[in-house]
């Protein structure tokens, strides 16, 4: 059974991740901030699975974290959300911190998780980067960077290790229906009508949708794609005309 290692798993699209996974297979290990969650969040999926408690801003947890077992399949999808602030608004502190969480998390638990992948010729890793990475989302400054920086650190590390068996690829999603995109759109900080009218196929994407791709890339039927960045944007990056996509 190949082990796989999802953080920020126990909620939304990690969740999604982790039960797409779980059911092709694998023995997943949820990492997620709220320990008590992951765990019952993995027994959920059955008692092969296990949830641990980490923070992947913080080295030490996540050499923790990284030598539960020697893992076949790492999907980086921690998170945080940003401001949603003017940038003339935008606080420094809170910019890195965005940075912290997406960027150097994932650079961390890569590195860790990266060295028995290697050591052992073997492992597919994706990471979860966003169309704010790959085009102009205003007021997402940071969360853009970071995503941003993803991608490029996704194509980086796919050409470093492939000659060693080890896949690294990233998915991009538009919006997402999740509790974090249902608390912007009640706060007035998104409108979900006009992001349905923006989206070609006319609606969110489902939370499944973005794991059935994460767990494409996972599997063998990918052994050939590395260094890739898969949209799942309903058509989001692809549309260029004037005006909306859909009727929404």
């Amino acid at each position: 059974m190949r082990e796989a290692l999802v953080t920020g798993g126990a909620d939304g699209i990690g969740l999604a991740i982790a039960r797409a996974l779980a059911s092709s297979g694998h023995r997943v290990t949820i990492a997620d901030l709220e320990a008590d969650k992951a765990v019952s969040r993995a027994a959920e999926l059955g008692e092969a699975h296990r949830g641990i408690a980490c923070d992947v801003t913080i080295e030490s947890l996540v050499v923790a974290a990284a030598s539960r077992a020697p893992f076949d399949i790492l999907v980086n999808n921690a998170g945080i959300g940003d401001s949603h602030l003017p940038t003339l608004e935008q606080g420094l502190d809170a910019f890195r911190r965005v940075l912290d969480v997406h960027l150097a998390g994932t650079f961390l638990m890569t590195r860790e998780v990266g060295r028995g992948m290697v050591g052992r010729r073997r492992g597919a890793i994706v990471n979860l980067s966003s169309i704010a990475g790959l085009t102009g989302l205003p007021k997402r400054n940071a969360y853009g960077a970071a995503k941003a920086g993803i991608v490029a650190m996704t194509r980086a590390m796919a050409c470093e290790w492939a000659g060693a068996g080890v896949r690294v690829n990233a998915v991009a999603p538009a919006f997402v229906e999740t509790a974090l995109v249902k608390k912007l759109a009640d706060a007035g900080r998104i409108d979900l009508t006009t992001l349905r009218r923006r989206t070609p196929i006319g609606r969110l994407i489902a939370t499944q949708e973005v794991a059935a791709a994460v767990a494409f890339l996972c599997s063998d039927a990918a052994s050939g794609i590395t260094g890739a960045v898969l949209p799942v944007d309903g058509g989001w990056t692809a549309f260029g005309d004037f005006g909306d996509a859909s009727k929404g």
